[in-house]
């Protein structure tokens, strides 16, 4: 045991004296310290050398005076230059490493010949010179242990190979004023070197406690900069590339594109799967995007399902087009996770800079406009900002300021279209539908305007007006005719616009149990949760539920089974082809026949021709709504619609059934 305690302490006294090759962090820090410090150290060694051969020139041999300091002065401009050097260039570890050991074993000798040569001089001079050789030596001494304070080998070895000779020397001379001084420098000797010992312990330490710091600096670096979730970067990061391009010298600048990419339909994701299936989807598309990712691309995830893309290339609008449909068919591929298979698309928004907009506000601002047309009319396709979209988006722009400064009341109407049951040849309700006549514009298709209304905010305004006029005309209808109102996204999404219909429902003098509201899928889908919420209360009042546009989106049968849904209506697209589309044909009998299992009201829109009413009766539907039985007409024809109607009936025949077989 005492053995190996003694065999420990020498090892870590011999450990004082060597560098430490093996923390490449500390070693950098000690040569770039050394390298202001060196140069400064042998420039003090020059000077001093240089006045003290002065002071004994023509007293002492020649070689002392002026070869000496000549050998000195250039090793010394010599190490200098070479550190010097080393603090305006990049080091490699293992020059570091060289640098320091020849600093280790060469600073000890140049010292040690410092002190033989001017003891070696003390013997020439008068008390006056004795007197400075004794002031040189030891400043030299301090100012060596002093600058070397960062590399304890060189600095320990200086002390003992230039103190100790000192002090050995000047008490051999007798004299109590040199035996004084003798005693003085090993004393501050001796403080130096503890000093030496703790303060390259501390500077090891703050190195590793600055390398800790760096890394640490660089993971929050990581984090802030890139998705924690799928590891591409983040908005932050996006932001920052386009910036980047747009602050690019004019004559290096060229045309790049910005892109927007939405997953069309994840939301159902996460509400049919929840949310782990629906990360494990954007991690896939992560994936997807990064096999793509080159120095020309870039993409990054900006929120949600929501992904940006940079495109650094002057491509024309054909090759733009080209790559942004081989990004929006490699996230068409199904995904596969949690023994389930997702099908998804991706559609595409890209704005081209200068074309589109020289600002990253406008960019970003365009680029959101082409992915709204692009879910709009041509999902999980790519679209490019152009000129029509700039003349949409000011047409926009100049419906919502007419319809913000409409006079409602009177501009905005309400007309009815009936909804009929073919076998009893009767009418068992009206659709309610707004028309918007503006004294600038005329007449505005109602899918433009409400969906300005939506974009806007004003929807809400717009629902209340109109489901209170649709209720008022109700009033005065047969009690055994109901009325349908459609509710918009905005209206589903909104607790507080649910409880104002709640509330005008109530107060209308109208049954809740004639009174049908309309959603589509699309509204059910942005906010599932609140969705499925603000159907539950309006069902508690007893109104009915209609899914419309069955068929036209994202349709799914959970939403049978999860929503409070009394009836759905098949999208007018599957009518206009049933007679000649068997595949038409069989979709609508499906459908007929799920909500014939499920109980529910089966309602098919678009009716426009009796042999198609006479077909989707021998398949089964009982209910509905066309040209064919009436067009949207004004309140006031209401009530003389309904006394005059001699609705055909529309029952099963031979004929008719082997057309639909």
């Amino acid at each position: 045991m005492e053995r190996s305690r003694i065999t420990a302490s020498v090892a870590a006294f011999l450990a004082l004296f060597r560098v430490q090759t093996d923390r490449p962090s500390l070693m950098q820090a000690q040569v770039k310290a050394l390298s202001r410090q060196a140069p400064l150290l042998f420039f003090i060694c020059i000077v001093n050398t240089l006045a003290v051969a002065y002071t004994h020139y023509g007293v002492a041999p020649a070689v002392l005076t002026i070869g000496c300091p000549i050998f000195i002065t250039i090793g010394y401009c010599a190490r200098g230059w070479t550190w010097a050097r080393a603090g305006y260039r990049t080091v490699s570890d293992a020059e570091a490493a060289s640098l320091l050991k020849k600093m280790t074993n060469v600073g000890p000798i140049s010292a040690a010949i410092i002190v033989v040569w001017g003891l070696t001089l003390y013997q020439y001079g008068d008390p006056y010179a004795q007197g400075h050789v004794v002031f040189f030596m030891g400043v030299t001494i301090i100012s060596c242990i002093f600058c070397m304070i960062q590399l304890r080998p060189a600095a320990l070895l200086i002390a003992g190979s230039t103190a100790i000779p000192f002090a050995l020397f000047f008490f051999a001379t007798g004299r109590p004023v040199y035996i004084a001084i003798a005693l003085s420098m090993l004393l501050v000797s001796a403080a130096m070197i503890y000093i030496v010992i703790i303060f390259s312990r501390d500077f090891a330490n703050m190195i590793n406690i600055h390398k800790e710091l760096t890394a640490t600096q660089v993971v929050i670096e990581r984090l802030a900069n890139l998705d924690s979730l799928t590891d591409l970067p983040n908005r932050r990061s996006y932001l920052a590339k386009v910036g980047e391009l747009l602050d690019r010298p004019e004559e290096t600048r060229h045309r790049f594109i910005v892109g927007l990419i939405d997953l069309d339909g994840f939301k159902s994701v996460n509400d049919l799967h929840g949310h782990v299936a629906g990360n494990n989807v954007l991690v896939e598309a992560a994936r997807r995007m990064q096999e793509m990712s080159d120095d020309a691309l870039f993409f990054a995830r900006l929120g949600g399902d929501e992904f940006g893309v940079i495109i650094d290339a002057a491509l024309d609008d054909d090759e733009t087009k080209a790559l942004g449909l081989r990004i929006c068919k490699a996230l068409q591929v199904p995904f596969t996770n949690m023994n389930i298979v997702v099908d998804l698309s991706a559609s595409l928004g890209l704005a081209a800079f200068p074309q589109a907009g020289s600002t990253a506000e406008l960019l970003f601002e365009r680029a959101d406009y082409a992915l709204y047309h692009a879910k709009q009319h041509q999902r999980g396709c790519p679209a490019i900002f152009s000129i029509e979209h700039e003349t949409e988006i000011r047409q926009f722009a100049n419906l919502e300021w007419c319809l913000r400064h409409a006079d409602v009341e009177s501009e905005i109407s309400l007309y009815f279209q009936p909804i009929v049951d073919v076998e009893r040849g009767k009418i068992v309700a009206f659709e309610a539908l707004a028309r918007w006549d503006s004294p600038e514009l005329g007449r505005v298709a109602p899918d433009i305007f409400i969906r300005v209304a939506e974009r806007s905010d004003l929807i809400n305004k717009l629902t209340r007006m109109l489901l209170r006029r649709a209720l008022a005309e109700a009033k005065n209808w047969p009690d055994d005719i109901r009325v349908s109102f459609n509710l918009s996204t905005r209206d589903l999404g909104s607790r507080e616009a649910i409880v104002n219909i709640a509330a005008i429902i109530e107060n209308s003098g109208v049954a809740a149990s004639r009174v049908d509201l309309e959603v589509t899928e699309t509204a059910l889908i942005q906010d599932f949760d609140q969705a499925s919420a603000s159907l539950r209360t309006l069902r508690a009042l007893g109104v009915g539920v209609s899914l419309d546009d069955f068929g036209a989106g994202y349709s799914s049968l959970s939403y049978l089974q999860r929503f409070p849904i009394d009836k759905i209506k098949i999208d007018r697209s599957f009518v206009k082809d049933v007679e000649t589309e068997p595949s038409c044909r069989a979709i609508v009998k499906l459908v007929i026949d799920l909500c014939r299992n499920l109980k529910l009201t089966c309602i098919v829109e678009g009716m426009e021709t009796a042999d198609q009413a006479k077909l989707l009766r021998t398949l089964g539907c009982k209910t509905m709504q066309g040209y064919l039985f009436g067009k949207p007409m004004p309140a006031a024809e209401v009530l003389g619609f309904i006394n005059a109607a001699n609705l055909p009936l529309f029952l099963e025949a031979p004929e008719v059934q082997a057309l639909a077989s």
